[in-house]
């Protein structure tokens, strides 16, 4: 970067965090508040600081956004990523996939659309969306040309602001990729596995330039401060394989995303940083730990990790187990993880499966680190459970309508929905059943009798 902006004074600004830093608790930060059972000060403090970002842009925020956050002392969220592709799809279908993310808990939704209808596509989910939504608008921008070698700086600015003026309340900017980090990724065994950061390394090495993002990167940050779009530092160089993890080629991006973070930070735009990516299990806090240290502590944001790479078909699951241990470590969003990893575009049942997936895992984060209503929530249902409030317990999971019906393939009829024992163990055996039926007054007595008979002899 030539040079560094210097802190800008206001005038019309209106980010979140150019508001909060001016001590103002906004509209969306009382949302947030409610939402996350915090003080409003609170919200706005860490807003202010940037270690929590309120994704929102004006336009999506006058319509049906409803405001979330996404920070270290908010609750652990979830991204889904939806989007046609130049194969298959259509708006109908995207539209269909918007609706199965928000009703199956999905905190802010991805349109990664490609090929054609972009901007019917994302008219449409923004129209439509509760959440905010976010982009990567170097696909839009690879549209316009033939080849990627043909992207220009002005065309992928053209487009960012597009996007901007349409609503996106967040954008994927892979700024950190930078000529002199390439040759790290010779000899990796998947190369760069990142579209974006594919393709700018493709435009990179071409016209053997720097990365337009990363030169222009204050004309990005202004078109971002005028909408209060929220920059999530792209992982171009994310490792694509368990080999790649944790590499020098990461590692320097990584760098480079710190010292964008705060210039992001100078002039009031908020930042997410994204992660990787496949990493084992024994790497994954440290990695959490560097990104908080080289980014100053704004919001995690990470795909996975999975933690190995021998399962297609149920990537959801290699995934998901590392996404609960990175989010008990710190980080702030995960993006979830579908079956069809690595195969294929998934369909509306596949989205579901990666949201259950991934809420199981944020739901773990939240336990261990400590969220009171997280903990309020498992602590009912083990009450409904004991009590054997069959009801109860299908109202109060994840996904009520597949507990009922595992429930009622073998119990089906009403009076099982408040017998004792399901159709594992049966009457007989049920171990809650029987521990119900103790006398404890009596084992109280006898403990106590047995106690004294010792003490005498």
């Amino acid at each position: 970067m030539s040079h560094r902006p210097t802190p800008t004074s206001g005038g019309g600004c209106r980010t979140q965090m150019h508001l909060a830093r001016k001590g103002t608790i906004t509209p969306a930060m009382q949302r947030v508040a409610a939402r996350e059972h915090l003080d409003a000060e609170v919200i706005r403090a860490e807003v202010a600081r940037g270690r929590m970002v309120i994704p929102a842009n004006h336009r999506h925020l006058d319509g049906a956004l409803d405001p979330m956050a996404i920070g270290l002392k908010a609750r652990v969220k979830i991204n889904a990523n939806i989007g046609s592709s130049p194969t298959s799809s259509s708006v109908s279908e995207e539209i269909a996939k918007l609706t199965v993310s928000e009703r199956w808990g999905a905190d802010t939704v991805m349109d990664l659309s490609t090929g054609k209808d972009i901007d019917e596509t994302r008219e449409a989910i923004l129209a439509a969306a509760m959440v905010p939504i976010g982009t990567v608008p170097i696909y839009q921008a690879l549209e316009r040309v033939k080849a990627p070698e043909d992207l220009t700086a002005d065309l992928l600015l053209e487009v960012i602001e597009h996007q901007a003026r349409q609503g996106v309340d967040y954008m994927t900017i892979h700024a950190g990729v930078r000529l002199e980090h390439l040759p790290l990724c010779q000899h990796r065994v998947t190369g760069i596995v990142s579209r974006g950061g594919g393709l700018l390394a493709r435009w990179m090495v071409e016209h053997m330039s720097e990365n337009p993002l990363y030169e222009r990167c204050d004309e990005v940050l202004e078109i971002c401060r005028a909408h209060d779009v929220t920059v999530s530092l792209g992982d171009g160089l994310r490792p694509g394989s368990i080999a790649d993890a944790s590499d020098a080629a990461q590692f320097a991006e990584l760098d480079t995303l710190g010292e964008l973070t705060q210039q992001a930070w100078d002039r009031d735009v908020q930042v997410m940083v994204e992660g990787p990516g496949h990493v084992p299990l024994d790497q994954l806090e440290e990695n959490v730990r560097r990104q908080q240290r080289v980014c100053h502590e704004a919001p995690f944001y990470t795909l996975g990790p999975l933690v190995t790479d021998v399962a297609p078909g149920y990537d959801h699951i290699t995934s998901a187990i590392g996404a609960a241990i990175v989010g008990w470590y710190g980080t702030s969003m995960l993006c979830y993880v579908t079956p069809k990893e690595h195969l294929g575009l998934p369909d509306a049942d596949d989205v579901k499966q990666g949201l259950i997936a991934y809420r199981i895992a944020a739901h773990a984060a939240d336990l261990a680190r400590g969220n009171v209503i997280a903990a309020r929530w498992d602590r009912s249902l083990s009450e409904a459970r004991f009590a054997f409030d069959w009801n109860r317990q299908f109202q109060l999971a994840l996904d009520p309508e597949t507990a009922r019906a595992m429930h009622d393939q073998t119990l089906a009829d009403d009076y099982f929905k408040t017998a004792e024992f399901c159709s594992m163990c049966g009457p007989k055996y049920c171990p809650m059943h029987n521990f119900r039926d103790v006398d404890w007054d009596a084992v109280r007595a006898t403990v106590a009798e047995r106690r004294r008979a010792r003490a005498v002899g």
